[in-house]
C-alpha cells in the first residue's frame, strides 16, 4: 500500500472541536437532520468547510486506528489505513449523502479497505492474528482480565483461553469476523452492521449467531 501523509491539521490529531453551525449552510442540511450530527456536519464538509472536516476526523481518527488494528495487527499498516480512509471520505465528500448515519458510511470505506488488504497479502499472513482481547489503548484493560491481579495459575489458563480466542476468530470466514469485531469492539448494533456489510438486519443476526456459536463450540472447553 502506498503511503499516503495528511498533515496534521487534515488529520485532526488535536482534540476534536466540534464546528459552529454556519446560517448561511443552513440550506445543506437538511430538515430531516439533527444539525449537529456527523451527517449534517459531513454535508457542510461537501459544501466546502474545511473545519468540519478537520472535526470529524479528530473525533474518529483513534477509533478507526484501533479498528484497523484488530484487523491488520499492524500498527504502522493501521495508522496508514486509516489515514487512507479519511483521504477516501474527503475526496468523495461531493457525493456524500446523508442517507445512513456517518459511522455507517465510515466504517464501511474502513472494511473494504482491511478486507482489500487482507486479500492481497493473503499469501503473507499464515500466522496473523486478531485480538479480541487486545488492552484498549487508553485504559489498559481487557474484557477477559479482572481488577484484581491474578494468580500465575490464574495467568496461564487466561493467556491459553486468549490464545484459543485468537486461532478461533482468525479461522471465522471473512463476514462473521468483521461482524464480530464491529459489534464486541465499536459497539454498533445490528442495523448499522448490516448497513457497512450490506446485509438485512436479519441477515446480520444470523452472521452473529453463527459466529458466536462457532467461538462457543470451539472455547467450550474454556467456559
Amino acid at each position: 500500500m502506498a503511503t499516503m501523509v495528511l498533515d496534521n491539521t487534515a488529520l485532526g490529531t488535536g482534540s476534536a472541536v466540534r464546528p459552529q453551525t454556519r446560517p448561511d449552510r443552513a440550506s445543506d442540511v437538511p430538515g430531516v437532520l439533527d444539525p449537529e450530527s456527523d451527517a449534517a456536519i459531513m454535508l457542510r464538509v461537501a459544501a466546502g468547510d474545511e473545519e468540519s472536516f478537520n472535526y470529524l476526523v479528530g473525533k474518529y481518527h483513534r477509533p478507526m486506528i484501533h479498528f484497523l488494528f484488530r484487523m491488520v495487527r499492524n500498527q504502522a499498516i493501521a495508522e496508514e489505513m486509516a489515514q487512507d480512509v479519511f483521504l477516501r471520505v474527503y475526496r468523495a465528500r461531493d457525493s456524500y449523502r446523508a442517507e445512513a448515519k456517518f459511522t455507517t458510511w465510515l466504517y464501511r470505506i474502513a472494511t473494504n479497505l482491511a478486507v482489500n488488504h487482507a486479500r492481497d497479502t493473503k499469501n503473507e499472513r499464515s500466522a496473523q492474528t486478531v485480538y479480541l482481547d487486545a488492552p484498549d489503548e487508553e485504559t489498559g484493560t481487557t474484557p477477559d482480565v479482572a481488577d484484581d491481579e491474578p494468580s500465575v495459575e490464574q495467568r496461564l489458563i487466561r493467556d491459553e483461553r486468549m490464545a484459543a480466542i485468537r486461532k478461533h476468530v482468525v479461522a471465522l470466514p471473512e463476514r462473521q469476523r468483521m461482524a464480530v469485531l464491529m459489534h464486541k469492539y465499536q459497539g454498533m448494533d445490528y442495523k448499522q452492521i448490516g448497513e457497512v456489510l450490506k446485509l438485512s438486519e436479519s441477515a446480520t443476526k444470523s452472521l452473529l449467531f453463527r459466529a458466536y456459536q462457532t467461538l462457543r463450540d470451539k472455547l467450550k472447553d474454556f467456559v
